[in-house]
């Protein structure tokens, strides 16, 4: 055996390729393999952080008014506050869809100056606290902000401590849920469909439209129920710029803090309801999270 032969048959053993007949070997783990052998101070913390995240669910469950639940759910204050919200949710969403697309696809196919600084802006009400939020914009759009103003001398348009200022609230703090969902998938799907589209003569937007829209919108669609789910329960930029006015500004998670101080039992039963709408939203984006890889 020359060394040539030595050298492809070392080769062969280490990456376990058999070319002389025998064909490719490949060690196979046994089925249930990664779960077995566990190292008890990896266990020990697991467990503890798991009954950490679950103990605080369970106890709202636990300590549930169940027999009361139907009238709680029912009373003018809990409905009121839960029909608002549901609006507010749902407006502040289209807006986030109005928007937050087409600055989705101005990051993820075009290229300009400083374009990680704006990725880094738009990201930036995620990590925002919703307090420092709700400050800004009443800075920006107070009745003495720097645009506010000139809506109220220019169109006597208000928009702090009232229902369109929910609305406003919960699309600064939903938004970038949705840019960043659809930024990723614009990413991952091919341009060449868009660029064959242009060739053939359609413009960007048709091709956008045409093209790129229908393959994106299952990133749209899980976009733009994270940004539902996240507005539905906007607490502090929501109290900060909105107020809490029953009725036009008082939404769920104001209620519920409300509430909480005058009747424990609406504050359980409007949280049962918020728990019910994060368990739907996991529900709908099990396919994208919930799945095993």
């Amino acid at each position: 055996m020359t060394d040539l032969d030595k050298s492809r048959a070392a080769a062969e053993v280490l990456t376990g390729d058999d070319t002389r007949g025998a064909g490719p070997r490949r060690r196979r783990a046994r089925p249930g393999a990664r779960g077995r052998g566990v190292p008890l101070p990896l266990l020990v913390p697991a467990l503890v952080g798991l009954a950490f995240l679950l103990l605080p669910l369970i106890a709202l469950l636990v300590r549930a008014p169940w027999r009361s639940l139907p009238e709680q759910l029912t009373s003018p204050e809990v409905w009121q506050a839960l029909q608002l919200s549901l609006i507010c949710a749902t407006a502040a969403t289209a807006v986030s869809l109005v928007l937050g697309v087409p600055l989705a696809w101005l990051l993820a196919r075009t290229e300009f100056p400083g374009r990680g600084f704006v990725r880094a802006l738009v990201t930036l009400p995620l990590v925002l606290p919703p307090v420092v939020g709700g400050v800004a914009l009443l800075l920006a759009l107070g009745r003495n902000g720097v645009v506010g103003q000139l809506l109220d001398s220019w169109f006597g348009i208000t928009l702090p401590f009232t229902t369109a200022g929910v609305v406003v609230a919960e699309s600064f703090v939903a938004m970038p849920f949705l840019v960043i969902s659809v930024e990723g998938t614009l990413r991952a799907a091919d341009p060449r469909f868009e660029e064959a589209a242009t060739t053939l003569g359609a413009s960007r937007f048709t091709a956008f439209r045409r093209v790129t829209l229908p393959l994106i919108m299952p990133g749209i669609a899980a976009g733009a129920v994270l940004a539902w789910a996240r507005a539905l329960g906007e607490f502090g930029a929501t109290i900060t710029f909105a107020g809490n006015f029953p009725g036009r500004t008082q939404t769920m998670p104001l209620a519920v803090y409300l509430a909480l101080q005058n009747d424990p039992d609406a504050a359980i039963a409007l949280s049962l309801v918020l728990l019910a709408v994060s368990i739907a939203v996991l529900a709908g984006l099990r396919d994208r999270w919930m799945t095993a890889s």
